[in-house]
């Protein structure tokens, strides 16, 4: 191990759609983390990995904390949530330029007095008169004694990559937990049933709710590439003939930039099969939750 060499677990944390997602992938520099439109995109505590020449920062993504709706997925995700800021060396707490929703103010009792917190603020390039940030950046500052405060733009990754620095020193010494080319602790069949989550979510908009999931059901590998077949399940009987679409044209297009992501974050060939099928009040069954890998 170089000596000085530093290794800490990030949380990066916030309210849903606040751009935690967006940052993580900029900071690994893949797609290790899927991300839409729809809150609470992100289900899963998921390690994205950055590693430099004496550092290496596991980010750990979080699903957006939720006080609104108390099923059993929602219980299962908030779990991940205060698990994650148990067990992590520093924390990053994303929020909006100029905004500071109940949904902000509910995250603060749950932030860690113990160690560093850095508040990132997010979409500052939203905020035309940049001088109107200062107030906003003032309130929020007194609310929590953070380590720093980091305005930025997720979405630029030019922007997000003055982040390393700044996080560094805050990191234990201690030698890398992953290979210097690792991205993630997910796997492959993770991966794959997250990009066509994304998918189904990106592509049917407001008309599917919330309650949709993946699992795949066949990962092949065949010489130069991975054979894949996977299920969206869906809640309800009228849900289905909406994620297929009108002949099928949905569920195709789907496949196709799900396949497409896939050929770019695996590097090789995809041949990609996808079915729907319905599985009534699955959100709230908790054996259920647990069988879809959301334990």
């Amino acid at each position: 191990m170089t000596p000085g060499f530093r290794t800490g677990v990030i949380a990066v944390v916030g309210r849903p759609n606040v751009g935690k997602s967006t940052l993580v992938n900029a900071l690994v520099g893949a797609k290790v983390s899927i991300v839409s439109s729809k809150p609470q995109t992100t289900r899963h505590r998921i390690l994205g990995v950055r590693t430099e020449d004496d550092a290496q920062f596991i980010f750990a993504d979080t699903p957006g904390f939720q006080t609104q709706y108390r099923n059993a997925l929602n219980q299962a995700m908030n779990r991940a949530v205060t698990q994650a800021l148990a067990e992590v060396d520093l924390v990053l707490w994303l929020v909006e330029a100029r905004k500071f929703t109940p949904a902000d103010a509910r995250i603060l009792p749950l932030l860690p007095r113990d160690k560093p917190v850095v508040l990132v603020v997010n979409k500052v390039d939203t905020v035309a008169d940049k001088a109107s940030l200062l107030p906003y950046l003032q309130s929020v500052s007194g609310q929590f004694p953070f380590a720093e405060i980091v305005p930025l733009c997720a979405e630029k990754e030019k922007d997000a990559l003055r982040l390393p620095a700044i996080l560094k020193p805050y990191l234990p010494e201690g030698e890398p937990w992953f290979a210097e080319d690792d991205v993630t602790d997910r796997s492959s069949r993770f991966l794959a049933a997250e990009i066509v989550r994304e998918k189904v979510f990106r592509l049917t908009g407001d008309e599917i709710p919330y309650a949709v999931t993946v699992t795949i059901e066949s990962f092949e590998e065949e010489g130069g590439l991975f054979r894949i077949g996977a299920v969206v399940w869906v809640d309800r009987d009228t849900h289905k003939p909406i994620v297929l679409g009108k002949g099928g044209e949905h569920i195709k297009r789907i496949a196709t930039e799900a396949r497409q992501d896939m050929e770019k974050l695996f590097d090789r060939k995809v041949f990609l099969n996808l079915w729907v099928k319905v599985k009534g009040g699955w959100a709230d069954d908790a054996r259920l939750i647990k069988q879809f890998g959301y334990e």
